[in-house]
């Protein structure tokens, strides 16, 4: 009997067909869910300084009618992000510090960082890249020369990881052509993806992307971004089940958001159904201090009190280790 399995039905077509119906309209947004009128403004105002994306799949995860749905805060533009909060900048991470080639990011030992692509399948409120001046980054594939050449010439370089933006947004032709040449370099022994469309839009993972991402000798790991249970629907659990079966080691990392996950019981059902889908929770990030997030920010205090109740409900494999990025540290600082 033919598999009726949704990723191995599912087609390069199909994912550029849902990002093409992706939601770009606040108007769209607030009609789509049956939500009042009167929070357009803000919501036009929010969208006028990082622009609205939401995938209709990942919409209809939402709960109609609720303003305050969790996975609708993570998407929905705001006029609190118009407030010019103290200790909040446009590189709260340092990025442009770190940028050693076009493309090319250098902060801790071992392992260098490509800005693969300057898009995503979906917008989030609170990305720490939301001011990242993308348009600087190699598009073409001879703009990425000088970066090649600096890991190359590195030898102490032994892991790369692709980010964005989303480096699945790229094709698979253009993914196998960057793979490629990256490949080439001898002393790479590990690749490392950074990537929200296995959660957003699962129609990305197929069949050639997981051959693809795993054809070279080295040990690749995917690492994903969720940040609530009610994120992983069924077609992004099989999503999560074939990256696993497909041979990658399977990571997840959240942010701590207020309105969100902010609670023991939220981050306990997300971790035991990541746990239980094969995905171990690797980090829960305190959020990087960019410009227009500060609404989300919890504090460290009650992050600490979180990880301590999670560690009291679930086995050790299943707490994240709680951190945050400091610029300028040679690694994560854990928040202890």
């Amino acid at each position: 009997m033919p598999s009726r399995d949704p990723l191995l039905m599912a087609s390069h077509s199909d994912w550029h067909r849902s990002l093409a119906e992706a939601i770009r309209d606040p108007l769209v947004l607030l009609q789509s869910l049956g939500l009042p009128r009167s929070l357009l403004p803000a919501a036009q105002a929010g969208a006028g300084t990082f622009p609205l994306m939401v995938p209709r799949s990942y919409l209809a995860r939402m709960e109609p009618q609720n303003p305050a749905d969790p996975l609708l805060r993570q998407v929905l533009p705001l006029s609190a992000e118009l407030v010019d909060a103290a200790g909040f900048s446009h590189d709260a991470v340092g990025d442009q510090s770190a940028r050693r080639a076009p493309g090319m990011l250098h902060k801790y030992a071992g392992r260098a960082l490509l800005i693969a692509a300057g898009v995503c399948a979906i917008n989030c409120r609170y990305c720490f890249r939301r001011h990242y001046p993308y348009g600087i980054e190699p598009r073409r594939m001879e703009d990425w020369e000088p970066a090649l050449r600096e890991l190359a010439a590195d030898s102490s370089i032994h892991e790369i990881i692709l980010s964005g933006g989303d480096p699945l947004m790229l094709t698979d032709a253009r993914l196998s052509q960057l793979l490629g040449r990256l490949a080439e370099i001898p002393h790479l022994s590990r690749l490392r993806v950074h990537s929200r469309l296995p959660i957003v839009l699962p129609d990305r993972v197929t069949p050639p992307l997981i051959e693809l991402l795993t054809q070279h000798s080295w040990a690749t790991y995917m690492v994903v971004h969720a940040n609530h249970p009610r994120e992983l629907s069924e077609d992004c659990r099989l999503a999560l089940r074939h990256l696993v079966r497909g041979g990658m080691t399977v990571l997840n990392q959240a942010v701590l958001l207020r309105g969100v996950n902010d609670n023991a019981d939220t981050l306990t059902r997300l971790c035991e159904d990541l746990v239980n889908l094969g995905v171990l929770p690797y980090y829960l990030n305190q959020l990087d201090r960019v410009a227009g997030t500060s609404h989300f920010e919890v504090p460290v205090e009650t992050g600490k009190a979180l990880i301590a109740e999670l560690r009291r409900r679930l086995p050790g494999y299943a707490v994240p280790s709680y951190v945050q990025e400091i610029p300028g540290e040679l690694h994560k600082t854990p928040v202890v």
